[in-house]
């Protein structure tokens, strides 16, 4: 450590930087005086979400595609961080990018592991609750195998997230590569695209344009939110660690799909009524992370209220201009 910098890194490659979640951890790296690499095809991320980090000292936007085989010569580096977060990660898009989103998990994975490697950085996966499937242990903890179709709709995900996780434990096992795992279970906050298919910005987008919130099935279904500052927070803690074992990162905020739809109403002040659609095939049941290894290995636990987190995230779409509501087949939101 040096400095005011609470982190030891001099500079980090952010794959899929540009995208929701990345691009805060980017925002957060350059506040803690760490250089950053942001790299993004925008396939999914937006210039948008980076164009406030644009001008600001140690950035830089490498616009490319992390499966491409000569990326590793596009991002000369050398870093001292590499964050692997570049993937389809709603449901509306790896079911739009089947063969895009297993390319990142496995030849994404690979080229960023490469990198890695040549300049003995730290490596980390974002990892998914994805790779639980639809759990038969709650709530889930890093043992657990997980209960995954693997020819079912989900499954470009999940398994694209399954095989990155086998591919960064055989490079660890046989390069020695300094590489971590985080498992992320649904994050939520501002930067999120309004109609991407997961429910909060989903049910934020409805309850503003005062339509109707599409919950799917009986509502019954749960989720674990977790505002987007506590998870990059448990992401760099995860990084700055040597923890080589996934590590759940999420909320402790277990919800029905239903309760948080009359939640979203509320806080919106909507007259919006709740409308229940067809639940999409193999939509997990309940999910819940056990979250004990984060808390005893790293001292990580959920801070913002998800009132909190909620107004800030209906406050970033009120401010932004509407954009057309899908029809309410084509939503599900059920991620």
């Amino acid at each position: 450590m040096t400095g005011d910098t609470p982190f030891s890194w001099r500079r980090a490659l952010v794959t899929g930087g540009a995208g929701f979640l990345g691009s805060h951890l980017c925002e957060q790296l350059l506040d803690s005086g760490v250089e950053v690499d942001c790299a993004d095809n925008l396939a999914c991320g937006r210039r948008e979400n980076i164009a406030q980090l644009q001008d600001r000292p140690g950035f830089r936007y490498v616009h490319g595609d992390v499966c491409d085989p000569e990326c590793a010569e596009r991002l000369p580096g050398p870093y001292d961080l590499v964050l692997h977060f570049a993937c389809p990660a709603s449901p509306t898009d790896y079911l739009r990018m089947p063969l895009q989103t297993l390319d990142v998990g496995s030849l994404g994975t690979r080229n960023a592991l490469t990198i890695a490697e040549r300049d003995g950085a730290r490596f980390l996966l974002a990892s998914t609750s994805e790779v639980y499937g639809d759990p038969l242990v709650h709530p889930q903890h890093e043992g657990y195998w997980g209960n995954v179709n693997p020819v079912g709709p989900r499954s470009v995900y999940d398994e694209s997230k399954r095989f990155a996780e086998a591919l960064v434990t055989a490079h660890a096992g046989t390069h020695g590569t300094d590489a971590g795992i985080v498992r992320l279970f649904n994050t939520y906050g501002p930067r999120m695209r309004a109609h991407d298919g997961r429910a909060v910005p989903t049910f934020i987008c409805q309850a503003l344009a005062g339509e109707p919130l599409t919950v799917t099935g009986d509502g019954s279904q749960t989720r674990s939110l977790c505002f987007v500052d506590d998870t990059v927070d448990g992401i760099l803690r995860v990084a700055a660690s040597k923890s080589v074992r996934p590590v759940n990162i999420g909320g402790s905020d277990e919800i029905t799909m239903a309760d948080l739809a009359r939640r979203v109403v509320a806080l919106t002040g909507s007259r919006s009524p709740i409308a229940f659609v067809d639940r999409p095939v193999d939509d997990p049941g309940r999910r819940r992370p056990d979250t004990t290894l984060a808390r005893e290995l790293l001292g990580w636990s959920p801070q913002v209220p998800w009132e909190e987190g909620l107004k800030q995230t209906i406050a970033y779409f009120a401010a932004r201009p509407p954009e057309p509501v899908p029809r309410p087949e084509d939503m599900a939101p059920q991620s």
